[in-house]
């Protein structure tokens, strides 16, 4: 039995290509590549390398609102694409914008009179009541800020296929203007991913499904043979392990496999405030490493990660050859308070640690 105490994992898995003839995105949809999706009050940025000063490329967005806050509340990773930079820390960004409904509101007037539809969101559809990473579905059970689960983030933010023909509500009032909106636009050649949707579940509700089970079990036993590393059968959420070292000495990369043994294919893991899965050992000081807000000067709490699945999805739009993103997982630290200036119109830069992974093709 779970502990009550005990955090709460939630899983970004992709869920079909973002196709923008049928799709429009939003702030409100989480996503891989594509352009970012600024909050409305938000100024645009282009953020650059800080190893070789190329402009970055977008690689995920997450609609993330916290429990009890009446803030929109969003995350935009970025990375630089060349071949010696993609795998250090220096050459990632993470950017957190924030913005009241009532900014949204306001920016968002339509200049014709709206058809009548569903009632605009309100302050209390994100906090306590609501999806960390998007608004609650009606008879959700409530599982305490988490993230919208399976295709429903598509749903959310995005226009049905069999509205394609014409403008619902969601266009018109948080995507009509999103050609002007579009956080880090910048005329320069900036590489472009294609784009797909995250949808979310709980990890604990991975457990105990035939398919997930048997594939994990494949998995292990190819690890087994690999790394000349035991790991016992698994058995619902149950697991037993034998705490042997791998061949390449690496018990923490042993521990990260066991972890994600149940569903290999997450690109993302979000646990605010939890404990971050490391793919390699860390720095001794690694709370140290992690700096304090820039904006504040508080700590920083880990938040969420990139996982190494993630990387094989990363393919640019055009028809470029050019050596793909390459990291074991990249985790991203943020302002324990998630202060905000009231009526800024600047995104905060977050703190982001990247770590290689040592066996990159298990995962392609």
């Amino acid at each position: 039995m779970a502990s009550p105490t005990q955090e709460l994992v939630l899983i970004g898995l992709c869920d079909g290509e973002l196709d923008p003839k049928r799709y429009q995105s939003s702030y409100l949809t989480n996503k891989v590549g594509g352009q970012p999706d600024r909050l409305p009050v938000i100024s645009r940025q282009s953020p650059r390398c800080g190893r070789c000063g190329a402009p970055l490329a977008h690689v995920a967005q997450v609609y993330c609102p916290l429990d009890g806050s009446p803030y929109h509340r969003n995350l935009h990773l970025f990375a630089c694409p060349g071949a010696e930079c993609s795998g250090r820390s220096e050459s990632w960004r993470v950017l957190r914008s924030q913005c009241l409904e009532t900014e949204v509101a306001a920016a968002q007037k339509p200049s014709r009179p709206a058809p009548a539809q569903e009632a605009p969101l309100s302050a209390t559809d994100w906090c306590e009541a609501a999806d960390d990473w998007g608004m609650k579905e009606e008879g959700d059970d409530g599982w305490g800020g988490g993230v919208k689960k399976d295709s429903q983030v598509q749903e959310q933010a995005s226009v049905p296929e069999a509205e394609a023909e014409g403008p619902a509500l969601s266009e018109m009032d948080v995507s009509s203007r999103l050609h002007d909106l579009s956080l880090g636009e910048s005329h320069e050649d900036v590489s472009v991913f294609r784009p797909f949707f995250i949808s979310v579940v709980e990890e604990s509700d991975l457990c105990g499904e035939d398919d997930d089970l048997e594939h994990a079990q494949e998995l292990l036993r190819e690890y087994e043979r690999r790394e000349g590393v035991v790991v016992g059968e698994l058995d619902g959420c149950e697991e037993s392990y034998e705490k042997t070292r791998a061949r390449h000495g690496d018990g923490v990369f042993s521990g990260f496999m066991k972890k994600i043994s149940l569903c290999p294919q997450q690109i993302l893991r979000y646990c605010r405030g939890g404990k971050p899965l490391f793919i390699s050992e860390p720095p001794s000081n690694m709370a140290q490493v992690v700096s304090v807000c820039g904006s504040c000067g508080g700590s920083r709490t880990f938040e969420l990660q990139l996982m190494p699945a993630l990387v094989s999805l990363l393919q640019r739009t055009d028809s470029s050859t050019e050596t793909e993103l390459e990291f074991g997982t990249v985790l991203v630290y943020t302002c324990t308070k998630s202060c905000w200036t009231a009526g800024s119109g600047s995104a905060v830069e977050e703190f982001c640690f990247v770590q290689a992974d040592p066996d990159q093709q298990l995962f392609k």
